[in-house]
This record gives C-alpha cells, structure tokens and sequence, in this order.
C-alpha cells in the first residue's frame, strides 16, 4: 500500500478541471488540493497536477483498463461513504496480479479497496508501527500477525484516476507481510520510507451492497487473511451447544433425581402357581413421566421367576402393562463353578401421565426341572424351606442414561464436523504461507 493521508477535519475540497496536454481529454480532480498525480482517463498519460501548467510527466495513448469499480463511484463501507478516485495493477514483477483501487472521503481520508485472486480487502495505513511479538509475530492494537509471505517485489503496471504521491508505471517496492484470520498487516518499503498497511477482509457480500461488484466463490486455496466459512458456524454452534447441554443436564436433575421406593414384598408360591397382588396407591405427579419397576428374588437360583405389572388408574381404569423376568442359574463343570442370569430385573413404562394407581403384580416361580446333573442345585429356591420371596420397587421420572449419551452425542457429531472442516480450512490456509512447514500442501482440497 501506499502512504495515507492524515485524517482531516477541513471543509471538503472542491473539484478542479482540468484539460490533458496530451488527448485534450477533460479531467476531474476529485480530491483537489490533495492530488499530486492524476492519469487521464482517456489516455492513461500521467500528469502533474501540482504545477499551475499541469506537466505532463509521461505519455500514455492506452484505452482506460474496463475496472470492476468505475472511477467516481461512491459506495459507504462501515458507514463511511467513499469515492473511487484512483485504480492501479500490481503484480509481484509481472506475475499474481491484483487490483488496488483508492477511496477518498475528505473528512476519513484515504482507503485501498484491495482485489486479489476473488477475494476483497479494505486497506488503511498505520499511523503507529507494530510492535514485535516473537521472531515471526508482530502485534497491532492487541491483534497478532504470524508472518506469512517472506520479503517481495511489487511493481505498478498500470494506473488510472488520481493519486496522493508520484505514481509511475514501473514502480517498485520491497513487500513483507504478516497475517491472522480477518486482516493482513503489509509492510512496503523504497529507499524514500517504509509503511504499514493493516487490510481488513471484505465479505463479498458486504462489495456487493456498497458498490454493486458481482459476488465471487471464496478464493481457493484461501488468501493469507481470508476467515475460515466454518468459524462462525462453530462458535454459534458451541453456544447451541453449551445452551443444550445446560439444559440436558437441567432435565437430568429435574426428572432424574427420584429414588427407588419399596412397592411391597410377598411371598412365592413352592408349589409353581400362579399368583397376583395388588400394591399401592402409587401417585403420579407431573404431566407425564416413565415408571420404572424392579424386583429382586433374593433366593432364586436355577429358575426364574415371570412377573407381569399392570400400572390400573383408578379413575379411568386405564391400564399400562409391561413384562420382566428375573433368571439365576449356576454350577460347575471341568471348567470350574459358573453361574449366568441374575436375581434382580427392572421394567420402565414410558408416559404414563398423572394420576392416583394400583400395581396389580402378576408372577410365578419356576424350577429348572431339566437341570443337568451336574448342577449344583441344592435343595432347590423353591422348596418351603427355603421361603422364596420377591420384593418390588418402584421409581417414576427417571431419564435413561443412554438417552443422555443419545442426545450428547447427536449434539457433539455437528461441532466435530463443523471443527474438522475449520481445521482443514486453516490447514490449507497456512499451506499458502512462505514459511509452512515443509511438506504442507496448501492445494490440497479439504
């Protein structure tokens, strides 16, 4: 970038016309009393303006270049209206070509809307120098620039408009640059001065509003300051996130902290009946909630135990039925003692809603009568002597943990996609950069 000018409180200049020694053309200063070189629009031939004669100081009998932005359009970025007054081609001795057009606002200054490779930046020179960070880290106004492209050439290879200092095709200075997501800070030097230039990206959105430009795809590989498309997403996302997960965990407390309450223990028939009882009132409190029922047979060993609830409002007599089982088996082989099953089960009824209920408890006991011989029966749970019970609890509003990973997971697979697409961005990204670790391959596709 070139140097800025001072921000200024004096009223606005007046145009000036002007006639080119060259064409003949008529020229309009738009910035007069700032303008120290103006090209001619018709001719492209650079003239003096700070000499009452206007000096033509070179010749150019060129076709104005078709610019994307015509000179003298107005368009308000971050709510400053500015002017187009100036364009100049760039190129680092030929190749990577880029556009630089100058705004002006007599009360803001000087501004370089920056076009390079699809993507838009809005430049504005430094009044302080940046401080240093780290070997490769420059900070300015408490933003950190990782240095990004090593020390170049950038030649002037066409320009049109006005301008502030002596502008000449051929033109060069020695450029560096340091880069974050959002901004590139650009420093250019020649043997008169060195400025520094912090460049802030432009959505193309945002060109499009302010001066009717046509919206580019994003630039691919990125540009050294280009933001990563899923860096926004992401943090909206942890926020979605963070703001579910509280809530999960609000649900969790409100519906999960219930204990289990004994519902009764009875008895088990030696003799393999069937048998029912009836327990409660259970009182359900909440709009809707699950039930969940356990039994233990504390004796139960080679057999198991069939138990059939029936949750009956007693108001509408509506039923709410479910079915468990409770199996023990045990004993020895060449292998030694194993045992598979267990003495305790649990049943849950989902949405049950509120209301005053009896648990009509429906079970019966078997034995294993097929047993092989080598199990180690005794003298068998069943037997009178053994007086074979089960126990019945009961808990309502409980959430089911695997319900919670559930939802943690479908919460967490968006975020961990979101950050790998960000990651992947910010790798090709960096890949771009002059000092990229070796093996680094800024082209790759995400």
């Amino acid at each position: 970038m070139q140097p800025d000018a001072a921000i200024r409180a004096e009223p606005a200049p007046a145009t000036r016309a002007l006639t080119c020694p060259s064409c003949g053309g008529g020229v309009e200063l738009r910035a007069a009393g700032y303008t120290v070189h103006v090209a001619c629009q018709y001719c492209g031939s650079i003239l003096d303006v700070t000499d009452p004669q206007v000096k033509l100081v070179t010749a150019y009998h060129q076709a104005a270049a078709a610019l994307e932005i015509p000179l003298g359009t107005r368009g308000v970025l971050r709510g400053v209206e500015w002017e187009v007054i100036g364009y100049l081609q760039r190129s680092e001795n030929g190749a990577y070509g880029w556009d630089e057009y100058l705004l002006f606002n007599p009360y803001h200054g000087y501004r370089w809307l920056v076009y390079a490779r699809g993507g838009w930046s809005l430049g504005e020179q430094l009044t302080v120098m940046p401080d240093w960070v780290a070997h490769d880290q420059l900070a300015v106004a408490g933003e950190i620039f990782t240095h990004f492209y090593a020390d170049g050439v950038a030649r002037v290879d066409y320009v049109l408009g006005e301008f502030f200092w002596r502008v000449a095709v051929g033109e060069t200075v020695q450029t560096a640059d340091w880069a974050r997501p959002g901004a590139m800070l650009s420093r250019e030097e020649n043997a008169q001065e060195i400025s520094w230039t912090r460049n802030e990206w432009l959505p193309s959105k945002e060109m499009q509003q302010a001066f009717g430009v046509q919206r580019d795809p994003l630039p691919w590989p990125p540009l050294p300051h280009q933001p990563s498309p899923w860096g926004d997403w992401l943090k909206t996302g942890v926020k979605i996130g963070l703001v579910a997960f509280a809530f999960l965990l609000l649900f969790a407390f409100q519906f999960g902290g219930t204990r289990w309450d004994a519902a009764g223990t009875f008895p088990i028939a030696a003799d393999g009946r069937e048998q029912s009882v009836t327990l409660g009132p259970i009182t359900l409190r909440s709009r809707y909630q699950s039930v969940h029922l356990r039994a233990e047979v504390p004796r139960l060993e080679n057999g198991w135990l069939d138990l059939d609830y029936s949750l009956v409002d007693r108001k509408t007599q509506q039923v709410y039925e479910a079915y468990g089982a409770a199996e023990r088996y045990s004993g020895t082989d060449s292998d030694g003692a194993w045992t598979e099953g267990d003495r305790r089960t649990a049943v849950s009824i989902p949405s049950v809603p509120a209301g005053s209920y009896d648990l009509v408890v429906d079970y019966k006991g078997n034995r294993w009568s097929n047993a092989p011989s080598y199990l180690d029966s005794g003298a068998g749970w069943m037997d009178a002597a053994n007086a074979p019970q089960v126990t019945v609890e009961v808990r309502q509003g409980a959430v089911y943990a695997s319900n919670l990973w559930l939802a943690l997971i479908l919460i967490a697979a968006p975020l961990l996609f979101g950050l790998f697409r960000h990651l992947s961005f910010e790798s090709a990204r960096k890949g771009e950069s002059d000092f990229a670790p070796s093996g680094s391959d800024g082209d790759d596709d995400e």
